[in-house]
Order: structure tokens, then C-alpha cells, then sequence
């Protein structure tokens, strides 16, 4: 069923994280973020998936031939990689207060130290 007009789903995983997957082919390596896509729920994650894609001949390229690029893999397939343990984690929300009313922060679950900078 489509989402409603303005509605974003949250993910827990941000483009610049370092994370772990735990699902599919490339079960157990690490990678960085590079891209997420919230409509559809997917990551792009550096080295990961990797795909042939067939490029044309161009001005630029003028042999073409087969590249090795990241495919996307589903957000789910992935776990957010704990800055100060080096472990991977669940991901939690809390809205921490400051002056202008506070604002929403990710944290790791198994140690409580706050993601987001």
C-alpha cells in the first residue's frame, strides 16, 4: 500500500556509517554507507554487493566493457557498527534537551553512547 503524501520512514542507518552485514551473500563483512533511499528501504554500502554492470562506448570511455558497482541491499540486512566498542548494535531514539527545545539522537543499545554527533 503507498505511504501517505509527506511521510518519510525513519531508518536506522544514516549515509557515513559504518555497519555490518548480517544477511545474504556478503554475510559478516563491513562497509561504509554511501547512499540510503527511505522509499524503498535500501543502502548502498561501499564494496558490498557488488554487480557487473555492461557500460557502452563513450567519448569518455571509448573501450566500454563490464564494471564491478554496488548494488543496493535492504536496510534490514545491515546493523550499525559501534564507535566505541567496534561491535555491531541495535539502534535506539531519545531526544536529548538543549536550548531550542532538544532534538531526536540515535544511540547504541548495547553501550548507550550516542551516534550522532
Amino acid at each position: 500500500m503507498p505511504r501517505k503524501y509527506n511521510t518519510k520512514k525513519k531508518l536506522h542507518v544514516k549515509k557515513g556509517d559504518d555497519v555490518l552485514v548480517i544477511a545474504g551473500n556478503d554475510k559478516g563483512q563491513r562497509g561504509r554507507v554511501l547512499m540510503v533511499n527511505p522509499q524503498k528501504e535500501r543502502v548502498l554500502v561501499e564494496g558490498i554487493n557488488m554487480r557487473t554492470h555492461h557500460d557502452q562506448p563513450t567519448q569518455e570511455n571509448p573501450q566500454g566493457g563490464r564494471l564491478k558497482r554496488e548494488a543496493p541491499i535492504h536496510v534490514s540486512n545491515v546493523m550499525v557498527i559501534d564507535p566505541t566498542t567496534d561491535e555491531p548494535t541495535r539502534i535506539g531514539r531519545k531526544r536529548i534537551d538543549e536550548e531550542g527545545g532538544g532534538r531526536w539522537v540515535r544511540y547504541s543499545k548495547s553501550s548507550g553512547e550516542i551516534i550522532d554527533k
